[in-house]
């Protein structure tokens, strides 16, 4: 396994899941002879496009059920999906089998001879990562991208070299999971820090800490100021910090100037332009600067990085402009599964909207949505299971009831009947997707389709 050592003869892969991770371990392990056994206790009809995706492969499926000790008997490995919770059933029975834990990211960091750039936060790495993807391109750097966004790379490291470079989206589970190997990235940067679905928020602090605890002097990490949390993660691993916001008086760092990234470090200045930008909202302005910094670390010249940022046209389900119908613009944020990340699809249009939330619960407030959804938005409909909650948060804030729809598209309806020219609608739902959904992609593109067929 080049870096990672001989291959085991055996590896039980714990949650296939669906959105890469377990399928490019099982995938890696299968196409280099590996015994390989799949366990998910998820029924094979909605595992139905992973499995297609390893479809030829030789791989033994225990689908369906829940896990049981012949599922990992014999196995050397075991690779956790991101999505399995510690406290699943499956970890015990991995232990007692004497399988040792790993996932399929520490693995890629181990095997991978190109430097790695991680990113995390509760909102914004999707794009940030994607972003910075195209600086590096944009300078003629040879760039993989993957993770969290865009699926697994492991069945690539074979492809790749050590000049390349390789970004990825990294979830908290992930490096959650990072100590298990004791790997970290050549950059790590984190953006923000909101309440999710760990036990509580120190829990979930400590797993994006990760990130940077293994990390040297000759490695780079990026931090927010303006975040309360990560202001105060100076000591955090022994990588050279830059702070967004840091004042002049600092020795590295970066900051928004209108809208002009200054980056600095020792010997070194530079200034990137962000006109043109079309993601709308400071938070994007703040994604690209991450990314600005990112790509200059890594030697990309300004030119080429102010280039990539302005033909960058963003990222399906994140604030993606979809149509415009009867001078009504629609825009898709269904990626917006927290209060917070509609609260920042908010701030980011100065023209009237009509916005449809609701989902699903990953049991959060909704006060402070509640509040600025009845200042800022004309008309709210809601749709799911939260939809009680999310209307008590903003007729307390004073603003009107919203409508209710049974489904998505007959709250795209009601939008559209109840739209103005100059108006936008936005679904940013606030919420998870699953009472409805199988997952926040699938909620976009029924949107999508909603918005196309009006």
């Amino acid at each position: 396994m080049n870096a990672g050592g001989s291959l085991p003869r055996q590896v039980t892969v714990l949650g296939l899941g669906l959105f890469g991770g377990g399928a490019g371990a099982a995938r890696y392990f299968a196409e280099r002879g590996v015994r390989v056994i799949a366990a998910d206790t998820r029924a094979p009809e909605s595992l139905a496009e992973t499995l297609e995706a390893l479809k030829g492969l030789s791989i033994e499926y225990r689908l369906g059920r829940p896990h049981r000790a012949e599922d990992f008997a014999g196995s050397e490995r075991v690779i956790v999906n991101p999505g399995v919770p510690p406290a699943s059933p499956g970890f015990d029975l991995a232990r007692a089998a004497g399988a040792r834990l790993d996932t399929e990211i520490n693995l890629l960091f181990r095997l991978c001879p190109a430097p790695i750039a991680a990113i995390t936060g509760t909102n914004g790495k999707s794009t940030t990562v994607a972003l910075l993807g195209e600086m590096l391109r944009a300078a003629g750097r040879r760039t993989w991208v993957g993770g969290n966004l865009g699926g697994s790379l492991l069945p690539e490291v074979d492809r790749m070299r050590p000049e390349d470079i390789v970004v990825l989206e990294i979830s908290s589970f992930q490096a959650q999971r990072l100590p298990w190997s004791g790997v970290a990235p050549r950059l790590g940067a984190v953006l923000n820090i909101t309440p999710d679905r760990h036990a509580d928020l120190a829990e979930y602090a400590e797993a994006k800490k990760e990130l940077l605890r293994g990390q040297g002097p000759l490695d780079f990490a990026i931090l927010n100021s303006e975040d309360a949390l990560l202001k105060g993660w100076a000591a955090v691993g022994r990588g050279t910090k830059f702070f967004f916001g840091a004042t002049e008086d600092a020795a590295q760092g970066f900051r928004l100037e209108g809208e002009t990234v200054a980056l600095w470090r020792p010997g070194a200045r530079a200034e990137v332009s962000l006109r043109g930008l079309k993601l709308p909202g400071r938070h994007n302005r703040f994604n690209a600067s991450v990314a600005a910094v990112s790509a200059w670390l890594f030697g990309a010249p300004v030119g080429a990085i102010a280039s990539a940022a302005r033909e960058f046209a963003g990222l399906p389900d994140r604030i993606e402009f979809v149509a415009e119908k009867g001078g009504v613009r629609y825009y898709n944020d269904s990626i917006a599964t927290t209060p917070e990340s509609t609260l920042a699809a908010l701030e980011a249009f100065d023209t009237p909207l009509l916005v449809i939330a609701g989902g699903s619960s990953k049991k959060l407030s909704f006060e402070a949505l509640g509040r600025r959804m009845a200042a800022r938005a004309r008309r709210v409909i809601l749709i799911g299971c939260t939809a009680p909650e999310i209307e008590a948060a903003i007729v307390s804030a004073g603003g009107p009831a919203p409508l209710r729809a049974a489904t998505l598209l007959e709250a795209v309806r009601a939008a559209a009947a109840a739209a103005r020219p100059g108006e936008a609608v936005l679904l940013s739902p606030a919420c998870a997707s699953f009472d409805m959904f199988r997952n926040y992609a699938e909620r976009g593109r029924c949107f999508r389709d909603a918005v196309r067929a009006l």
